[in-house]
């Protein structure tokens, strides 16, 4: 098996939050699955802090409407889809590796439909299907002479041998997830469940059951998405248009939605990310110093 290559952060900063820090107040390295563990898993990423004495970051992450399962170095946590905005504080040194499943991709190793976890952590140990993979893989992210490849590909085999051969129920409702992802058309649950070929009802059950939420927040969390990549990349916004064309009823909406999740206006949050990618690495941290921090 070849190991995972890393990919770039800068393409796609959906779900971070500010995304100038990454690099200059933390590093995010991420992997593509490979294999037979791509039919399930989205990424393997990694991130990586190194603070001063006293310097603490705050980095407020969007999540993608997923699973995760988290390594850090004093264990493993699963974390379902989370509807809010979710932060963590870094200080000290120290990584994180995560497993991002895709949509319904976690579903074959749960006991139970995937709203049991929506908003929860639950210990990697109570996933008897997973059993293994802490006693493997946290070590490896505690110790920072471990390079990041060799940890993701690790992690990759780890997953090659425990997913199903037959295909699972689950991996459609992949696929009419991918839709909602892909196509910018799709504003709506009934327009998703017309493109999938489904009624809307089954196309409701299935992202509940294998995602833990429903279709129409999942299209507006990939909606929302697009709003923060944009500013993200510098492009002017005119969001009275943005707003009909990602299917918001006015540009009041929108910006309703947007500072719900991202806990400002749209206005106000491209001018604090104007200001955050302006400043130069050492404005972030103290000269010599190179620090990396999480991201997923």
């Amino acid at each position: 098996m070849s190991e995972p290559q890393v990919k770039p952060v800068a393409d796609d900063s959906r779900g971070i939050v500010r995304p100038a820090a990454a690099g200059t107040v933390f590093r995010l390295d991420r992997f593509p699955p490979t294999g037979g563990a791509a039919r399930f898993v989205d990424r393997y990423w990694l991130s990586t802090w190194r603070l001063p004495p006293g310097i603490r970051h705050e980095q407020q992450v969007l999540l993608h409407p997923v699973v995760n399962v988290v390594f850090e170095a004093h264990g493993a946590l699963v974390s379902g889809v989370d509807t809010g905005r979710f932060a963590v504080t870094l200080e000290g040194e120290g990584r994180a590796l995560g497993i991002m499943f895709r949509p319904a991709g976690f579903a074959p190793f749960f006991d139970g439909p995937l709203t049991a976890l929506t908003d929860k952590d639950v210990p990697l140990a109570d996933v008897p299907a997973l059993a293994g993979l802490e006693s493997l893989l946290v070590p490896l992210v505690a110790d920072l002479d471990v390079p990041a490849e060799a940890i993701a590909a690790a992690a990759d085999a780890a997953l090659a041998d425990r997913v199903p051969a037959e295909r699972q129920d689950c991996e459609t409702t992949t696929e009419w997830a991918d839709l909602a992802v892909h196509d910018r058309a799709l504003t709506r649950a009934e327009d998703l469940a017309s493109a999938a070929g489904v009624g809307i009802r089954t196309l409701q059950r299935a992202f509940t059951e294998h995602i833990g939420i429903g279709p129409k927040w999942f299209l507006r969390r990939y909606r929302i998405y697009e709003v923060g990549e944009r500013i993200a990349h510098n492009e002017h916004v005119d969001w009275a248009a943005l707003a009909t064309d990602l299917g918001y009823a006015d540009q009041a909406h929108l910006t309703r939605d947007f500072t719900a999740a991202f806990g400002l206006p749209p206005a106000q949050y491209a001018a604090t990310t104007r200001e955050a990618r302006e400043k130069t690495p050492a404005e972030h941290t103290p000269a010599g110093e190179h620090t990396t921090g999480s991201g997923s």
